[in-house]
């Protein structure tokens, strides 16, 4: 086995609740700028153990998702260590295949990457993602008649293959980066929680 990594996941952009994107319609406004971040809570590749650790990137996405061609910025934990930052970066860069390649492989262009200070907490389905001075986003998920988390499943995009996701909205979301030129203030807008269970 060339990794295993389990976690979750805290996911925001600058779609309407609910994100089209993940029915593969194109994003609200015609292009998104989104948040992606994976915390592992036990995980190893390659050997090297990564539990612990967060791994994220902030993303234009400049037409319908599926269709590629995304400019990202990632961030990996600022705790990581250099032989832990180059095991995170080969399984989210699809360079060790597996469910997350698939993911990896939209990327069309990676801007930069940044060690970051990262703050992922996530208790009874309220959510909150801090990284560095790029990225506040709160999150909140969205919940049925019987209180129950709404749950999207069998969608044809997913961050977390695999795994069912539960939708939601985020009472703050701010991004600014130069290198992608995104400067994001929202409120209310789209928000995606849920577990990943990745090996290859």
């Amino acid at each position: 086995m060339t990794y295993r990594i389990e976690g979750q996941l805290l996911e925001v952009c600058t779609c309407k609740a609910v994100c089209p994107c993940w029915i593969g319609d194109d994003p609200d406004g015609g292009t998104c700028d989104g948040t992606l971040a994976w915390h592992i809570d036990k995980g190893q590749v390659e050997g090297t153990d990564v539990s612990g650790l967060t791994f994220a990137m902030l993303a234009h996405i400049p037409g319908n998702v599926l269709q590629g061609n995304w400019r990202a910025l990632a961030f990996v934990d600022e705790r990581a260590s250099a032989a832990q930052e180059e095991a995170l970066l080969s399984v989210f860069t699809g360079k060790l295949g597996g469910p997350i390649a698939d993911l990896a492989q939209l990327v069309g262009e990676v801007v930069g990457v940044e060690r970051a200070k990262i703050q992922f907490d996530v208790v009874e389905g309220s959510g909150r993602l801090r990284l560095g001075d790029k990225v506040e986003a709160d999150l909140e998920v969205a919940r049925g008649a019987d209180n129950r988390p709404t749950v999207l499943s069998d969608t044809i995009f997913t961050t977390i293959p695999g795994s069912p996701a539960y939708v939601g909205r985020a009472p703050k979301y701010h991004a600014k980066a130069d290198s992608l030129g995104i400067s994001v203030d929202l409120k209310g807008h789209n928000a995606i929680q849920g577990s990943f269970l990745f090996e290859a």
